[in-house]
């Protein structure tokens, strides 16, 4: 099996997965109706735009290029925004997803690694997080990937349909070797925006909440690079494909950052000062989420490569300062 349908593959760690695919020896054929996602950014495979909704298309796609598994990463993924559109999200994530599932099987496809998150857990007991942790979302973006992981379950019980979940935990950082990063508008993830900020592009940044039972008082974070993302979802395809066993599996590091220590790391990398602004903490943000990877590293042989808050911030750095230029790539892969 070669050929691996990436759904939001013009997406931020959809298109960084595309890239190790590609250089693992598979075809990335990516189905994105680019609402969020960017036509510049797939580059290792065929682009299919349009919806996921669409029937019809997802079983042409899946006939006409001989699709054997799928990584489903199209969702809307913001805790703040989910907050105020609830809506938004479970039509999205949890109907969209499922009448996606449905044209899957009904073509006979079986093997699904899906994009899940920490925020399945909520406000977590203990940290760091293993994987049989009660999940309690405390947000509609955490209770739309729950409730999607629940179907994979059923349905494998019912249908035979195979499927990893991947619960990552702060995605960042960019390709290492430029080709591709995150470019959202308006950009919701605190790298970039720290970034932003010390390099003048943007007044101040925002600490979201200073009053959290943390050390220095700011939300903790475990940022996992997403090449490291990207490498995961290559290896959780081959353990499906190999025979394994329907799973979840958290993606992280295991080590926390907070707030203020990421705003450290930006400065030392650019040598400048950060301006701040102290702020309120945002709706359904949890005080710390810290990966346990271990059952990453035993099943599926995954160790983070590039997942250090320096190199996390030194790609997001480069990437930023290269993005007007990288935006300009012209997308050569065949558009059906």
């Amino acid at each position: 099996m070669k050929h691996v349908l990436v759904v939001g593959g013009a997406g931020y760690i959809g298109s960084h997965t595309a890239k190790a695919l590609a250089a693992s020896g598979y075809e990335p054929v990516v189905l994105d109706d680019l609402s969020s996602g960017h036509q510049w950014a797939v580059r290792w495979g065929p682009l299919v735009r349009g919806n996921m909704t669409d029937r019809r298309l997802v079983t042409d796609v899946i006939q006409r290029h001989r699709i054997g598994a799928v990584l489903l990463f199209a969702a809307n993924a913001y805790v703040g925004e989910s907050m105020l559109d609830p809506r938004k999200y479970f039509e999205n994530n949890v109907i969209n997803s499922l009448s996606f599932l449905h044209a899957l099987m009904d073509s006979c496809v079986s093997d699904v690694v899906f994009s899940s998150s920490c925020a399945t857990y909520g406000i977590p007991a203990d940290l760091p997080i293993v994987e049989e942790h009660l999940q309690r979302p405390v947000n509609p973006y955490g209770e739309s990937k729950l409730f999607v992981e629940r179907v994979l379950h059923w349905y494998g019980r019912a249908y035979g349909l195979r499927w990893v979940s991947l619960r990552y935990f702060n995605a960042a950082g960019a390709d290492p070797e430029g080709e591709i990063g995150e470019e959202h508008d308006p950009e919701p993830h605190l790298i970039p925006l720290v970034i932003r900020a010390g390099l003048g592009r943007h007044p101040y940044v925002e600490i979201c909440g200073t009053d959290y039972p943390t050390p220095d008082g700011t939300a903790v974070r475990d940022y996992i690079h997403v090449t490291d993302l990207a490498d995961a979802h290559v290896l959780a395809l081959k353990y499906l494909l190999e025979g394994g066993k329907s799973t979840a599996i958290n993606l992280g590091t295991g080590r926390g950052h907070s707030v203020k220590e990421v705003i450290s790391a930006v400065e030392r990398a650019t040598g400048r000062r950060v301006p701040v602004r102290d702020a309120p903490r945002r709706h359904g943000d949890p005080p710390a989420l810290v990966s346990n990877p271990e059952k990453a590293f035993e099943l599926i042989k995954w160790r983070p490569r590039f997942s250090s808050i320096e190199m996390v911030v030194e790609t997001t750095l480069r990437w930023y300062l290269a993005l007007p230029r990288a935006r300009e790539v012209v997308h050569t892969a065949s558009t059906v």
